[in-house]
């Protein structure tokens, strides 16, 4: 029988085993609630002499829901508008199972994005947990560039750059092969699912942003983030071949309201040219 991550993480809440139970109060009261601002510097290959220092805001999994409220996400935002950044990507997720139970919380979270905005513009995609129609609406009406299996340029000092933006479900080669033909740019694929780095890697897309792990949500010492080992990276930043690929913990949770060893964050990403791995 497969082991899902929603099973991995109620079970992990129901073992009697140790300090568990202690725990997860814990992540409950108070860890889920605080909130880091991660600063990355990511090396991209063949990134433009032009394009290194520019400054990625990512903010995924807000997970908008009884358990995630309006004063978590508005914090998220006020930390991540304090960085300045010069490009603000949203990863998707904006609520939990926005199509079904908390279909009304889809304006509630979108209202609470709008303060977002960057210089070279605020972009989205779409996670498993979103409708595809009235959520990227309530974001595009809030001033959020939607790509939805879309391809989209931003000039930067002279340089461009290939937003490639993939739905959830879109994972053949093929479909993104299609989106990325033609590209002359810095190619830039955001995909919720870290799963696509190896599409990515085939494509020689150099930079991958992504979320939906949570970065485990539930790490625990010595095994790890369980719920999340069928992901090629788990939180940070990985690489395959010419491939970089960084992925955010995210801001809400799922399933269950508790984060241990794994604190919510908004990312700040500096792109720099081919050079060290480096976290701040």
């Amino acid at each position: 029988m497969r082991v899902t991550r929603r099973a991995v993480l109620k079970s992990l809440l129901a073992t009697g085993v140790g300090t568990v139970a202690g725990t997860g109060a814990y992540g409950y009261v108070y860890e889920r609630h605080d909130l880091e601002v991660t600063r990355a510097t990511v090396p991209v290959v063949g990134l433009p002499p032009a394009l290194a220092g520019l400054r990625i805001g990512l903010l995924t999994d807000v997970h908008r829901s009884q358990w995630v409220s309006h004063d978590d996400v508005i914090h998220a935002v006020a930390r991540l508008m304090d960085e300045r950044p010069d490009l603000i990507i949203l990863g998707g997720d904006y609520v939990t199972w926005g199509g079904g139970s908390n279909h009304e919380y889809v304006r509630p979270s979108a209202d609470a994005l709008q303060p977002l905005s960057a210089r070279y513009g605020v972009f989205g995609i779409l996670g498993n947990h979103d409708d595809d129609h009235d959520m990227p609406n309530a974001l595009a009406a809030r001033g959020v560039e939607m790509l939805k299996d879309a391809r989209t340029r931003v000039m930067v000092k002279g340089e461009p750059i290939d937003l490639v933006g993939i739905r959830f479900w879109t994972r053949r080669g093929a479909d993104i092969a299609s989106l990325v033909r033609g590209a002359d740019g810095t190619v830039v694929l955001l995909a919720h699912d870290p799963r696509r780095l190896a599409e990515a890697a085939a494509h020689n897309i150099p930079l991958v942003l992504s979320g939906h792990t949570h970065g485990g949500q539930v790490v625990l010492p010595l095994v790890g983030a369980v719920a999340a080992q069928k992901f090629p990276v788990v939180a940070g930043i990985g690489r395959r071949d010419k491939t970089t690929m960084f992925v955010s913990r995210g801001v809400g949770t799922v399933y269950v309201p508790v984060r241990v060893n794994c604190p919510p964050e908004v990312a700040v990403l500096t792109l720099q040219r081919d050079g060290v791995v480096r976290e701040v």
